[in-house]
């Protein structure tokens, strides 16, 4: 019986020393682009990927509290972004594109215009003294908008 609630107590009152350390959380930034490649003189206007909303309600808040499966996705896309940091990977880059390019079909079609391609980054916010500094620590390769969602 002592062995099961020694299992049993950290469930219930949960420690937060699971952390190794506390890092900045890396931002997803993507641009929409006009072609496979990027020519030195053109600037890419870069936009946050699922920026969180300036303001909710009380009763947003406590809906999202039961329901909120885009935040639980965004959740799954930082750690994505945290993988990459450490270890780069194919798999991670592919689903972070994989989901930037599903939002886009179905929420923002009006938003890519003529653009053909699309490339992600991830910065890096940190707080220095008062005032914020962004440090740009990743480029995806360019990504067709047309390419086919992997099953």
């Amino acid at each position: 019986m002592r062995h099961i609630l020694k299992l049993l107590l950290p469930a219930v009152i949960p420690s937060w020393r699971f952390f190794d350390v506390i890092a900045p959380s890396p931002r997803l930034q993507f641009a929409l682009l006009h072609s496979a490649t990027v020519s030195s003189g053109e600037k890419s206007e870069w936009r946050e990927f699922r920026p969180r909303p300036a303001h909710l309600s009380f009763l947003q808040m406590l809906g999202r509290m039961f329901w909120n499966p885009e935040r639980n996705e965004s959740l799954f896309l930082i750690s994505c972004a945290e993988r990459i940091l450490q270890q780069p990977t194919q798999h991670s880059e592919d689903e972070i594109l994989k989901r930037i390019i599903a939002e886009l079909k179905a929420n923002h079609a009006g938003l890519t215009g003529n653009a053909t391609h699309l490339q992600f980054r991830l910065l890096l916010v940190q707080r220095q003294d008062s005032r914020l500094q962004q440090q740009i620590v990743f480029h995806s390769r360019i990504q067709p908008l047309s390419a086919q969602e992997k099953t």
